[in-house]
C-alpha cells in the first residue's frame, strides 16, 4: 500500500511540465513547420534568479513576425492567457530571419532572409508586453546549409546530395560542423534577447528514400541515430546554457512508447529528455493513425487523444528515471488546425482547442503550445489573462495533495531557479556579455516534449 501511494506522489510530480502522428511519416504541416545534465547535477541558466516561466504559447513564423500582421497579432495576445510566442529565427528552409551579424558562417553562406527588419525593436516590443520569447531553430532538415556546403549534407551511395520525397536536402547529423553551425545560431538568439532556444526537425528525414542514404564510418564512428541524437542535445544544451537561455527541443509525439518510431527518426523521448530544460512532444490528434491509443480516429477525439498520448509520456519517463538525474519539463503541442486532408476528421474550433488543454491539465502538465503554421489561432478558445490566472491557482491547488508532496514538487522549481547546487564555471566567448554562472542543483521534476513534418 505504502509503495501504491508513493507512486501516486511521484506521478504527480512527474506532471510539472511539456508535444502529431501517424507512424512516422511525413505531413502536410511543417515542423515546429513545431538540460544538459551532469552526473549528479542540472544546469538550467546561466542567470542565478532566472525563473521559469509556465509556458501558454503560440507560434509565430518569421515571415509573419518580420510583417504589418504581427501587430495584430499582439491585440489579440493581449489580455488573454498567452504568455509566450515561439518565433522562426532559422526556418523550414534553413534561413535566418534577421541580421546575424555575429554569427560567422551564417556570414559565410548568406544564410540571412531578413523577413525580420529590426530584431531589436520587435524584441523590445514583445518585452514590454511581457511576453516570454522562444526561438525555433529548425536543425537537419535544412536544404539551404545543405546546398551551400553538400559535403554536410546526406549522401546516396553515388555521393550525389540525397533528397526527400519533397526534393530538399537535409545535413547529415553526424557531421559535427552541424552541430556547431546549430550552436552559432541559437548563441545568436541569445544575443537577439530570447529566453530560449527551441530545436525542431531534430531528428533524421524519415521517407522511404532514405534507404538510399549512405553514411560515411569516419562520422558514424559506430554510434546509431540515437546515440548521435542525443549526443547533439548534450553538446548543445553545455554550449548554449552558458548564455543565459533555456533549451528545448520538438520531438514526435509517436516516439513515446514506440522504439520502431524512435530508432527511425533517432529520438529516444527519456534520454533526450535529460539532456533539455523542456523537452515538447508533437501530440496532434490529426497525427495519429486510426486505431492509436484504441480510438477509431484519433483526430475526431482531441480530449482523449492528448490524454492518453500524455499519460504514456508520464508512464514512460517515470519507468526510465535514473536515480540522481532529472527530466526536463514536458511542455507538448497542441493542434489549432482543421486537418481537412484525412478521412476521418473534424473542424477544430474553440471547444476542440480547449479540450487538448484540459487534457493536458488533467494528465498532470502545465504547459502547452498551439501549432497553427498559417498562424490563424482560434482566439475564442483561450482564457482571458486572469481567468488564466485563477486558473492556474486552482490547479496548484489541487495538484499536490500532499504535503509531502508539496514539499517535493517545490524543492524541484526551487532547483529549477538555481537556488541550490554544485558550481560548475562555464567559459564564454569575449563578444558575450558575461553572466555569473547558475548553479547546478540535484532536480526532482520530470516533464517533456516535440517535432513536426
Amino acid at each position: 500500500m505504502k509503495r501504491w501511494l508513493l507512486a501516486v506522489i511521484v506521478c504527480s510530480l512527474v506532471a510539472s511540465g511539456c508535444s502529431r502522428y501517424k507512424k512516422v511519416t511525413e505531413s502536410e504541416e511543417t515542423e515546429s513547420s513545431r538540460k544538459e545534465v551532469e552526473e549528479s547535477a542540472v544546469k538550467v541558466s546561466a542567470q542565478p534568479g532566472k525563473k521559469p516561466v509556465k509556458v501558454r504559447g503560440i507560434y509565430i513564423s518569421g515571415y509573419m513576425a518580420g510583417s504589418e500582421g504581427m501587430e495584430a497579432i499582439l491585440d489579440k495576445i493581449k489580455g488573454t492567457e498567452i504568455n509566450t510566442v515561439v518565433i522562426d529565427v532559422k526556418n523550414d528552409d534553413g534561413r535566418i530571419t534577421f541580421a546575424m551579424d555575429g554569427a560567422p558562417t551564417v556570414q559565410e553562406i548568406g544564410a540571412e532572409d531578413r523577413c525580420i527588419k529590426d530584431m531589436d525593436a520587435l524584441m523590445k516590443e514583445l518585452k514590454s508586453r511581457g511576453l516570454y520569447t522562444i526561438a525555433r531553430v529548425v536543425a537537419f532538415r535544412d536544404p539551404y546549409l545543405a546546398e551551400k556546403k553538400p559535403e554536410w549534407g546526406l549522401k546516396n551511395q553515388d555521393g550525389s546530395l540525397h533528397r526527400d520525397n519533397k526534393g530538399l536536402p537535409w545535413v547529415n547529423p553526424y557531421r559535427q560542423e552541424v552541430w556547431d553551425y546549430l550552436v552559432e545560431v541559437g548563441t545568436q538568439a541569445s544575443v537577439a534577447g530570447f529566453d530560449e532556444v527551441q530545436f525542431d526537425y531534430i531528428r533524421f528525414a524519415t521517407d522511404s528514400s532514405m534507404n538510399q542514404v549512405v553514411f560515411d564510418e569516419k562520422d558514424t564512428r559506430g554510434r546509431s541515430k540515437t546515440d548521435v541524437i542525443t549526443e547533439f542535445i548534450e553538446y548543445a544544451y553545455k554550449k548554449l546554457s552558458a548564455h543565459d537561455i533555456y533549451v528545448s527541443a520538438d520531438v514526435f509525439g509517436t516516439i513515446i512508447g514506440s522504439n520502431v518510431d524512435a530508432q527511425r527518426v533517432g529520438q529516444v523521448y527519456y534520454d533526450m529528455a535529460e539532456h533539455l530544460d523542456y523537452i515538447c512532444p508533437m501530440i496532434y490528434p490529426s497525427h495519429y493513425s486510426d486505431g492509436n491509443f484504441n480510438i477509431d480516429h484519433p483526430d475526431t477525439e482531441p480530449y482523449n487523444t492528448v490524454l492518453a498520448a500524455l499519460e504514456l509520456s508520464k508512464k514512460e519517463l517515470l519507468e526510465n528515471r535514473k536515480e540522481g538525474r532529472k527530466q526536463a519539463v514536458v511542455r507538448p503541442w497542441l493542434q489549432d488546425f482543421t486537418a481537412s486532408y484525412l478521412d476521418h476528421y473534424i473542424p477544430y474550433g474553440p471547444k476542440e482547442v480547449r479540450a487538448q488543454i484540459q487534457a493536458v491539465y488533467d494528465a498532470g502538465y502545465d504547459e502547452w503550445i498551439l501549432w497553427s503554421a498559417s498562424n490563424r489561432y482560434t482566439w475564442e478558445g483561450l482564457l482571458t489573462k486572469e481567468e488564466g490566472e485563477k486558473e492556474q491557482k486552482e490547479l496548484e491547488r489541487l495538484r499536490p495533495s500532499a504535503s509531502a508532496s508539496q514539499a517535493e514538487t517545490s524543492k524541484a522549481y526551487e532547483s529549477l531557479e538555481g537556488k541550490v547546487a554544485e558550481e560548475e564555471p562555464t567559459s564564454e566567448s569575449s563578444e558575450d556579455k558575461k553572466t555569473n554562472v547558475r548553479k547546478k542543483p540535484n532536480v526532482v521534476i520530470v516533464t517533456t516534449g516535440g517535432s513536426r513534418n
